[in-house]
């Protein structure tokens, strides 16, 4: 078996919860990148000093955190801060107590975490597979997207493959992922984005990730806000925009069927510098809204 070239542990506080915490960073069960398999956390990252892949495991109270590959050394190195535990949840125990739902969410979900990958790109390339399509969809895109790029991830864990790289995807034609359900519209917005990955890595925090994120054309605040809660961690990054996410916060802290993003920010606002943070804990409990009328369908683009 592959040894790790790098390895730390790290205490988590009392009932911190892994799995619940790095899910975020996985796109399915399947995920090609990044998985859960028996209780260990796998994470295949393209890191600035190389391929690395990470594995987070709970070993007697503990956190064991072990790298492979030419990165091995940064992913152990910034391990807390993909599994959650730089989350910083000052401020929040207050805010969450003054209403009912989020205190009773706040306190249900207490050992949840928000992970911070520090990796822009990566994020990238799911959020925009994601914009106005099927969750299905989506994953369709990205799983084929990252196989068709794919190289193998360094460490045992196998078959797990390396996001791909970005100056692959800025070089690649856009039809090139028209197979993969892909419009012209996302693969440019991609491509721009790939083309401008490296000054994206360089971002200071959230704020400035979001300035250059939504200046690339085909880039809007939701997926700005969809990367920046992952790459950084950010607590108060609200996905505006999103199909789902304002009916599920009008019903959830108003018992409103239905709400915009305007009402959403509105019902929000008290809970500033972690809005974001309560729109995860919506859904972690699973909150929705009740439905009307019929599901977005199924489509493939591939056939058009």
């Amino acid at each position: 078996m592959t040894e790790p070239s790098a390895r730390r542990a790290l205490r988590p506080p009392a009932g911190y919860r892994l799995a619940a915490s790095v899910r975020p960073l996985t796109f399915s069960t399947y995920d090609p990148c990044a998985r859960i398999a028996a209780g260990t956390f796998w994470w295949a990252a393209r890191t600035p000093t190389g391929p690395a892949t990470l594995a987070l495991r709970p070993a007697g109270g503990e956190l064991l955190a072990e790298g492979y590959g030419p990165g091995a050394d940064w992913v152990v190195e910034r391990a807390d801060a993909v599994a959650g535990l730089r989350d910083d949840l000052t401020g929040f125990a207050a805010l969450a107590a003054a209403h009912p739902v989020v205190g009773r969410l706040a306190a249900r979900h207490a050992g949840l975490r928000m992970p911070a990958t520090g990796l822009v790109f990566a994020r990238v390339l799911r959020a925009v597979f994601e914009q106005k399509v099927t969750g299905t969809e989506a994953y369709r895109a990205y799983a084929a997207t990252v196989r068709h790029f794919g190289e193998p991830a360094p460490g045992p864990m196998q078959p797990l493959l390396l996001p791909p790289d970005p100056t692959a995807v800025a070089a690649a034609p856009y039809w090139v992922f028209h197979p993969f359900g892909v419009e012209q519209r996302r693969a440019d917005a991609l491509r721009r984005a790939a083309a401008e990955a490296a000054r994206l890595e360089r971002c200071a925090d959230a704020a400035e990730a979001t300035r250059r994120l939504t200046a690339i054309p085909g880039i809007g605040a939701w997926t700005a806000a969809e990367v920046v809660r992952i790459a950084y961690g950010d607590p108060d990054a609200v996905s505006v925009g999103d199909y789902h996410v304002p009916n599920t916060v009008a019903w959830a802290l108003a018992g409103e069927a239905r709400g915009d993003d305007a009402r959403m920010l509105a019902l929000l606002e008290p809970f500033r510098g972690h809005r974001g943070r309560v729109c995860v804990l919506l859904a972690a409990e699973g909150v929705q809204a009740p439905r009307f009328g019929p599901k977005m369908p199924l489509r493939s683009f591939a056939r058009y």
